[in-house]
């Protein structure tokens, strides 16, 4: 363990900043979720109201968990904030580990540092500190934030304690994986599936008879039952379960040369197929993972969303945040209630665009834009391949979400119609993630070490969606954000004027970044 210490406080020195914002994002799901409730339901009787409506509805159940204690501000914030902030932590783990193991060695500097005198289980123990430090901090600060809110002790401590806990089963995961892989994009795929394993089998299990949520780490989590009667003894479950892996991921580690991994990369054809030939085919083979991910994140999103049916009225009852989505969509709170959910999943699932529209400025640091631009490839087709599966992705995952959203809302309500409805309400806010993506690929063309710098763009979006009229932000730097200049389908009618603009607009910034990459060199 020689040089631990060291270890440990320059990955805390070089993770500080992104450590910080993981850790508001984290602490932002849970709190966020209290403030709402807060303000949409006013007084117990719609808290009451809205129990007795979500406790039976299946869809809310699969995506959340198990419905207890909907009647307390409490239960609604544990029920809504505890799956995805498990999520949360589980992703932090694996950018953590992956950031400080498999990173480290496929760039190299992994070896050059073991050339000095450090031990040869320093650096891993120190990227998995690093990670279980994280996740305390994690949870120390998820239970303060629901004190805030005036709840019970006991209910936040089991709220942090069971995220930070989970948290730390993932960083396990992560960093047996990356024994067994000898590149980062595998480590993270592995880690990234046994995540979203863990949700499946505890919607699938919360929905069922309850049998399969006990193979999750997520269903143990939601198992400690916070602001529902506290029990401590399922912590017993992540706590071995982490024993375990980590037991494995050493004894893995001792058995494998730095560097390389368990399981070696498959070798690829001896010719490259036809599909490999063009700057597309490549673009679509290096993005087609990912892609398959967010669509079925789009899908699973919208599908939950339309579940609700048109029982929003009983939902959201008569608060203040019910009258502002009367507000912003129009007189029909289901079709405005679907306008915003639509808005929501487009903002959400931006997230496809801008690091698509990044993907190129991967390849170019691990230095294969290189070698690809010495055969007969013309750069600006490389660029143009990147940017089709960006443009056409965004489409797939925008069309998936309003078509998961009609077809809940059909189920629950048999009216089909809704698939061509919410698709199209869905699809009228591509103009404005466009340019989002259009941003990205300005920034990679003229400046692409700040090409990351684009996801303040999003970042800004929000900030104007969710607090611009609280705020009082001016209306010209709202008018800075693409998505207030277009209308709230199906509870507003389209504005083609707006989208032909915005889309214009769009296209505009990605010429010019297009141009700029085909000006600068490649490095």
């Amino acid at each position: 363990m020689t040089g631990l210490t060291i270890f440990v406080r320059a990955f805390l020195r070089r993770d500080r900043w992104a450590l910080l914002w993981w850790l508001v994002g984290g602490t932002a799901v849970y709190y966020a979720q209290g403030a709402q409730t807060k303000a949409q339901y006013a007084t117990q009787a719609a808290l009451d109201q809205a129990g007795a409506s979500f406790e039976h509805n299946a869809g809310f159940i699969a995506m959340f968990g198990p419905a207890r204690a909907l009647n307390t501000v409490g239960g609604q914030v544990t029920w809504q904030g505890a799956a995805f902030g498990a999520i949360l932590a589980g992703l932090m783990s694996m950018f953590l580990v992956g950031r400080h193991t498999r990173v480290e060695e496929e760039t190299g500097r992994d070896e050059l540092v073991r050339s000095s005198v450090v031990g040869r289980y320093a650096p891993m123990t120190a990227a998995l500190l690093v990670a279980v430090i994280a996740n305390l901090l994690l949870g120390l600060l998820v239970a303060l934030s629901v004190v805030s809110f005036g709840l019970a002790a006991a209910g936040a401590l089991s709220l942090g304690l069971g995220v930070a806990l989970t948290g730390i089963a993932f960083t396990a995961v992560a960093l047996l994986a990356a024994q067994l892989t000898d590149s980062a994009r595998a480590m993270y795929g592995i880690t990234g599936a046994v995540i979203g394993v863990s949700y499946g089998l505890r919607a699938v299990g919360d929905v069922g008879d309850a049998v399969l949520s006990w193979f999750s780490p997520i269903g143990w989590y939601q198992a400690m039952h916070a602001y529902s009667g506290e029990r401590w003894w399922p912590t017993v479950l992540p706590v071995a379960f982490t024993a375990v892996i980590l037991v494995a991921a050493f004894a893995v580690f001792n058995r494998r040369d730095i560097g390389a991994g368990v399981w070696p990369t498959r070798p690829g054809p001896s010719r490259a197929p036809r599909s490999l030939l063009g700057g597309l085919g490549l673009a679509w083979r290096l993005q087609r993972g990912s892609m398959s991910g967010w669509l079925a994140g789009a899908f699973l999103g919208g599908l939950g969303y339309g579940s609700i049916g048109d029982d929003v009225k009983d939902i959201l009852g008569d608060s203040q945040f019910t009258q502002d989505i009367l507000a912003r969509g129009g007189t029909d709170l289901v079709d405005s209630f679907y306008a915003s959910a639509a808005l929501l999943l487009a903002i959400v699932f931006a997230g496809f665009t801008i690091s698509s529209a990044l993907r190129p400025r991967g390849e170019e640091d691990a230095g294969r834009v290189e070698s690809l631009l010495a055969t007969a490839l013309p750069r600006r087709r490389w660029l143009l391949g990147h940017l089709a599966i960006t443009v056409l992705g965004t489409v797939a995952v925008l069309g998936a979400g309003g078509f998961g959203m009609g077809l809940g809302f059909g189920m629950v309500t048999g009216e089909w119609s809704a698939l061509e409805t919410h698709t199209g309400a869905s699809l009228a806010w591509l103009p404005a993630v466009l340019v989002l993506g259009a941003l990205t690929g300005l920034l990679y063309g003229v400046l692409p070490d700040w090409a990351s710098l684009a996801w303040l763009g999003l970042t800004f979006c929000v900030v104007v969606l969710v607090f611009g009229t609280l705020l009082q932000f001016p209306q010209w730097l709202q008018d800075f954000s693409p998505f207030t200049h277009l209308a709230l389908v199906p509870a507003q009618q389209a504005d083609w004027w707006a989208i032909v603009v915005v889309l214009s607009v769009a296209s505009a910034i990605s010429l010019i970044g297009q141009w700029a990459f085909s000006r600068r060199d490649v490095r």
